[in-house]
């Protein structure tokens, strides 16, 4: 049986896996064009893309063996992150074809987030698109599925209400604050923000809507948090540079950290050695850390005086409006099923690409021979140059008129199933009776191609 080439997804994310092991394998956004170059230097992976977020690190792929590509790639995540393969596998998840295309369309729509109908994550597909535009990383088949995935997560949430009241990570986290804080020391409460990116400023703006007054925010540098400034008029903004941070965070109630430091920034013995907070709020200061990897050691919550939540901990937040989650989520995959299967008709009608192009090559071959058999045979004396001109025009027509037939049963526009499993059967007839066997010619020489270029690398 002939193993044709798969579209796959392999990876963790909040639903599968701790942030202790996501934060091993997750991919700054800088780092995603290596990344890919990495992936597709593998034997039997012919396209890739990463998305590496807070919540979820995923790799999704063209792989031309299905066994040989997933192996691959787990030794890559394996490899990257010091992790086992053995107990890697105990948190991935692995998908293939419509399924991993529904997949990235459920993530692109807010459905897979741990907010439902989250907007950040929808940008960061747009970025995994622009990203890949700008280094020429993403191969045709999985920048369609992602320019898809993005017109299916514009869809439904401008079609359904499922971003109508959807709370995000950055508002999550200051929801989960203010229900540790006694609630009549919310207000109160003296506010520390670590990071002014997009994080950040979502941080900011939800404890002004909750009615906080003040936050100190530490960036390194002042630009960000003046602009913060600028935007949130109603609540006051004091800036601290980085080398304040821990003199900062000695003055705060609550610190929440959101940066892309690949580093702890709070250790035990830093947190240890911050003066306990005022008795009214329970002497306990409160490290809410938004950041993959974390900024904010574990170990931190053995000190007495401090208690620790991170990404994972925004369950007990989200869990309360379940049941609109599920009704909201029904709503939405009709919309999914309606892009995956424009999706799906498109992806299909490539596979007929590699037949058209054989069949007029041998057709073309053919007409090549017989012609200069023709011209032998008359001489070359006998011809006058637009004679002979005449006669290849001659033999160029009668092919086309030959090959018109069967290949305009080859291309479909993929939106009539019926239609679409008609031009499959005609491929496979056609290669058949040609003996093209594109699909395998096709799949050998791709995996010849790469494995002689690592050789050629090595």
């Amino acid at each position: 049986m002939k193993e044709k080439s798969s579209i796959a997804v392999i990876g963790l994310s909040i639903h599968t896996a701790p942030v202790e092991m996501r934060e091993k394998l997750a991919v700054a956004e800088e780092l995603w064009p290596r990344a890919v170059a990495e992936l597709t230097n593998l034997n039997h992976i012919e396209e890739a893309a990463v998305l590496s977020t807070c919540n979820r690190m995923e790799i999704y792929v063209v792989a031309l063996s299905w066994n040989r590509g997933i192996r691959e790639i787990v030794d890559w995540m394996s490899k990257k992150s010091g992790i086992p393969v053995s107990e890697l596998r105990e948190h991935l998840f692995m998908l293939r074809d419509s399924d991993a295309t529904r997949h990235l369309f459920e993530v692109s729509s807010g459905l897979d987030s741990l907010v439902l109908g989250e907007g950040q994550i929808l940008a960061q597909v747009k970025q995994v698109v622009r990203s890949g535009q700008n280094s020429g990383g993403l191969g045709k088949n999985i920048d369609r599925m992602f320019k898809d995935a993005i017109t299916a997560g514009k869809r439904v949430r401008s079609e359904t209400n499922i971003s109508c009241g959807a709370v995000s990570v950055s508002s999550a986290a200051v929801e989960l604050a203010l229900m540790k804080l006694p609630k009549s020391e919310c207000l109160s409460a003296r506010m520390l923000l670590i990071g002014a990116g997009k994080m950040g400023r979502l941080v900011a703006k939800h404890l002004a809507a909750k009615g906080c007054t003040k936050v100190v925010i530490v960036n390194r540098s002042v630009e960000r948090v003046d602009a913060i400034r600028e935007e949130m008029k109603g609540i006051e903004i004091v800036y601290r540079p980085l080398t304040e941070m821990y003199e900062a965070a000695a003055d705060a109630d609550v610190v929440f950290t959101s940066t892309s430091s690949e580093s702890p920034l709070f250790t035990k013995e830093r947190a240890e050695a911050l003066p306990p907070v005022s008795g009214a709020l329970g002497g306990v200061r409160l490290f809410v850390d938004i950041s993959v990897p974390r900024n904010v050691s574990a170990c931190v919550s053995d000190v007495g005086h401090a208690r620790v939540y991170n990404v994972d901990d925004l369950k007990e937040v989200v869990e309360a409006n379940k049941e609109d989650r599920l009704r909201k989520a029904m709503e939405a995959q009709t919309i999914i099923s309606e892009e995956l299967k424009r999706f799906e008709a498109w992806r299909d009608s490539m596979e007929t690409v590699p037949t058209i192009k054989k069949l007029r090559s041998y057709a073309d071959r053919i007409r090549a021979s017989e012609l200069d058999k023709c011209l032998q045979k008359i001489g070359e004396d006998a011809l006058t140059k637009k004679m002979r001109k005449s006669i290849e025009q001659l033999s160029t027509g009668i092919v086309n008129r030959l090959l018109h037939g069967p290949l305009q049963h080859l291309r479909c526009d993929g939106t009539d199933s019926r239609t679409l499993d008609e031009t499959l059967e005609n491929m496979h007839a056609l290669n058949r009776m040609f003996g093209l066997d594109t699909e395998k010619a096709v799949m050998e020489q791709k995996i010849k191609t790469k494995v002689e270029k690592q050789q050629t690398q090595n």
